[in-house]
């Protein structure tokens, strides 16, 4: 992998992808889910995506229902983060499933692919205990975002 700034990982055709992806992920659910990269992760990546997950006010969601996918590319560290509203409601080892089935991919260098496939993966069960209502808004962007 060559050392390229994060922002410019992903081709435009696959931040669009992946924004197509929250969005549809999104649909069916009062959960918010947002994919942040980054080149490198100096610390714990889970404790790193915590801070991450708060600069992104992910931890203000009115249901505490977002999902962030945190991605250290050069580290080639990822991270599944769910705020405490979800995590109270999924199984212990529910986001390192979504993980183990994301890894192929990534491995195989097809981060958009895994990403849309935790994306969609994630959403099903936030629709499963978050679903939509009538009065809901989209709390947080859908773009990804970088540092």
């Amino acid at each position: 992998m060559s050392e390229k700034k994060a922002k410019d990982f992903f081709s435009e055709a696959e931040k669009l992808a992946i924004r197509d992806a929250i969005v549809a992920a999104e649909k069916n659910t009062s959960g918010e889910i947002r994919v942040h990269v980054e080149n490198h992760c100096k610390n714990d990546a889970v404790k790193h995506a915590e801070k991450v997950f708060a600069r992104l006010k992910m931890n203000q969601t009115a249901e505490r229902n977002g999902v962030l996918f945190y991605l250290a590319v050069l580290d080639r560290t990822f991270v599944i983060y769910g705020d405490a509203g979800i995590n109270e409601k999924v199984p212990a080892d529910f986001w390192d499933s979504i993980r183990d089935q994301m890894l192929p991919l990534f491995k195989a260098q097809q981060f958009t692919q895994g990403l849309c496939t935790g994306i969609r993966l994630a959403g099903e069960k936030l629709e499963e205990h978050f679903p939509h209502q009538e009065d809901d808004k989209d709390e947080l962007s859908n773009e990804v975002s970088f540092s």
